[in-house]
């Protein structure tokens, strides 16, 4: 048997045993405390229902903080590394940022449902321990969440004040000197008032030379609750210091020194080697590299029931965020050609970034439970109002000195970036968003129906230029039959839009945003009674409005006349049976560029299984062991005018757990990449590659208070 067989027959076990127990019914169900399975969503979730997700007629995804904390996730990108459909680590081991790709495109990060990054690179990335539970809604949303791409969006949960909240104190100690101290304390002041306090302070190297990831973040809350109203207010500061660890490594001695990524034409590896650089490598210039971010968060929730049928609900934010970025890099030459000469020397370019966002949103809805004949409705009416402005002055230049791949020596910082030289000012870009959005969940029978309809006035502006107005409405549908024995096929159908800012020099007119339209049709499965939940779903999205490969005219961005589309499959099931908790997923992508190339860095497979152990008593009582596995098959990235093609080999990494827990105490010991396996996330035509994330420890302390 070959060895690159395993990792199939794990996947393949995992999903074998949740089918094959489907039919059963769990004889000690009773005796075991009962874990549903898929997860639970709030008026503030993914969906902006309480329609359980068996009764959903779309893709949803929960991950909780106990899930993705026994799985060792450290980033937000970590949590989503075993969900079908989802690739976490786009760009490799990264520092700057979460870079999720759903369903092949880029996904959206929002908190507390609404969205919380903007631009690029100045915002303070989200920390996980402040995180309750992860939502992935899958498809196009923007009937739901206005403006975004066709795949979905990724919707991070807080930790708000309310009852029942644990206490604890966390201590952490993990490889690359990584030193961390958490603390999530909860109080009750009142019958109907409650406080929360969250924070993190952390002390870390990286996988990196001279890379740090150090932060402080602290997340208090305040909640008022009584029978039918729910005040919260969260305010959230985060301050993390750092570097990038994205340094753009040259093809030269990654994939033209090994055998993880293979290059076509070969000509394109001129003056290689056959020497490969250390993962670890540092191409910056030491004492400058810096990526150092400052956010303030402060949101109001709340919610209002006037009687069981009606009630009231929004969401209400104010942000802000700074990044002070300085970087260096290897100069890019263009795709197909050799960023180093014969001996390893490659010209510099140096970076400076002084970027800031600011935020003000506000997103209120009334619900209504209403029957009209045999038809029962939850219905909610919305109204969204946001206004984000983003600014960035940046210095760049190329051409700067030379740095050696193979040997590197820092130094010859340029003038400009030491004598008080001006950025380039950027023109301030501001955005407002005004949307109406109604969504309609009706219940008949076993069947139901979800109907959605959204308008959305968006205006952008920068500086004193023109002002481009869009004025988009999106729509979505939904069936759903739920069977008495937990079978619930369903169908459904969802548009999106996403603003293009520019004028069509051939035309005139403001380019049109790109649409997106998603038809899927898939089969959840919970049998009565039991922990067995297993999702199917095949989807075929289509992007159109993109630039036109095939246009005459000199700029194909004029021309928005491609298409893109991306057709796949995903499965994911999960069971409990006594002390062993299942889960697996697999997903299938088939996708198509206007360019008529695969999309960049997505892989066409992927295959995640993880199986814990974790006894309810005997002897081992307390004691946890968990082991995961997570396979990504080979990606592509193309340079179509020049003939460029790079394909970064697939690869398979294993997770483990071991812990014990005991009344007021917990120790848990995580170990991603359990075999240090050496591979690239992707490796770019234009000529960089991103290392991967090596094998990293953490054991951690965990004191219940």
């Amino acid at each position: 048997m070959k060895a690159r067989t395993l990792p199939h027959l794990f996947f393949s076990a995992i999903l074998l045993t949740s089918s094959l127990t489907l039919a059963e019914a769990s004889a000690n169900a009773d005796a075991i405390e009962e874990i549903v399975v898929t997860g639970k969503l709030s008026r503030f979730g993914a969906t902006r229902s309480t329609t359980p997700i068996l009764e959903t007629s779309r893709s949803v995804n929960v991950i909780r903080e106990s899930v993705f904390r026994s799985r060792g996730a450290l980033t937000l990108d970590d949590t989503l590394s075993y969900t079908a459909g989802v690739v976490g680590d786009t760009y490799g081991f990264s520092t700057r940022g979460d870079f999720p790709r759903v369903r092949g495109f880029n996904a959206a990060e929002y908190r507390d449902g609404q969205q919380v990054l903007f631009g690029y690179y100045n915002n303070t990335r989200s920390d996980v321990y402040m995180l309750e539970q992860v939502e992935v809604l899958k498809g196009p949303a923007s009937v739901l969440y206005g403006k975004g791409t066709p795949g979905g969006i990724v919707n991070a949960i807080s930790k708000i004040a309310r009852p029942g909240s644990d206490n604890e104190v966390l201590l952490d100690i993990g490889e690359h000197d990584r030193y961390q101290a958490a603390a999530d304390i909860s109080f009750q002041w009142s019958d109907h008032l409650y406080a929360r306090l969250v924070g993190v302070y952390r002390d870390s190297d990286t996988q990196v030379d001279f890379v740090q990831d150090e932060a402080i973040v602290v997340m208090p809350s305040i909640t008022w609750q009584n029978e039918r109203t729910t005040l919260t207010l969260l305010y959230e500061h985060a301050d993390r210091d750092s570097d990038t660890a994205h340094q753009f490594l040259p093809l030269t001695g990654t994939a033209c020194a090994t055998g993880k990524v293979r290059v076509a034409p070969t000509s394109t590896c001129a003056n290689a080697t056959g020497v490969e650089i250390d993962a670890a490598t540092y191409m910056g210039e030491p004492g400058f590299n810096r990526f150092n971010t400052d956010s303030t968060l402060v949101s109001l929730l709340g919610s209002h029931n006037f009687n069981k049928r009606f009630s009231i609900e929004g969401v209400a934010r104010h942000k802000d965020g700074k990044a002070d970025y300085h970087q260096s890099w290897l100069d890019f030459a263009g795709a197909g050609n050799p960023r180093t000469n014969a001996a390893g020397d490659a010209g510099r370019t140096f970076y400076s970034s002084a970027a800031d966002s600011e935020q003000l949103a506000l997103d209120l809805r009334a619900r209504l439970d209403f029957d009209t004949g045999k038809l029962n409705h939850e219905l909610f009416l919305g109204a969204v109002y946001q206004d984000v402005e983003t600014d960035n002055d940046t210095i760049y230049l190329s051409g700067q000195g030379t740095l050696n791949i193979y040997n590197p020596a820092y130094g010859n910082l340029p003038s400009a970036f030491t004598d008080g030289t001006p950025f380039y000012d950027a023109p301030q870009a501001t955005t407002e968003d005004l949307g109406w959005y109604l969504n309609d969940q009706i219940s008949v029978d076993r069947w139901r129906i979800n109907l959605g309809a959204r308008i959305d006035h968006t205006q952008t502006r920068r500086g004193d230029g023109d002002r481009q107005k869009d004025n988009e409405a999106s729509f979505s549908a939904g069936v759903l039959y739920a069977l008495d024995i937990g079978l619930a096929p369903y169908v459904n159908w969802a548009e999106s839009f996403e603003t293009v800012v520019g004028v069509n020099s051939v035309t005139g007119d403001f380019l049109k945003p790109r649409r997106g339209e998603q038809v899927e049709a898939g089969i959840k499965y919970q049998p009565p009674g039991s922990r067995i939940y297993v999702t199917m779903a095949y989807f075929d999205i289509e992007e159109s409005n993109l630039p036109n490969p095939a246009s005459l005219i000199t700029s194909p961005d004029q021309q928005q006349e491609g298409i893109g589309e991306v057709r796949g499959f995903e499965v994911e099931a999960q069971t409990r049976m006594g002390d062993w908790h299942l889960q697996g997923a697999f997903s299938l992508l088939d996708t198509e560029s206007a360019d008529g190339v695969p999309f960049a860095s997505i892989p066409e497979r992927q295959l995640s299984g993880w199986i814990q152990y974790q006894p309810s008593e005997g002897a081992l009582r307390g004691f946890r062991f968990g082991l995961g596995l997570r396979h990504a098959s080979e990606n592509e990235s193309n340079a179509v005018a020049s003939g460029v093609r790079v394909k970064t080999h697939g690869h398979t990494v294993a997770d483990l757990l071991l812990g014990y827990e005991a009344a007021h105490w917990e120790a848990s010991l995580n170990l991603r990449n359990v075999t240090d396996a050496d591979y690239y996330g992707t490796c770019l035509a234009r000529g960089d590659c991103f290392p991967g994330e090596e094998r990293g420890l953490v054991g951690r302390i965990r004191f219940k208070i």
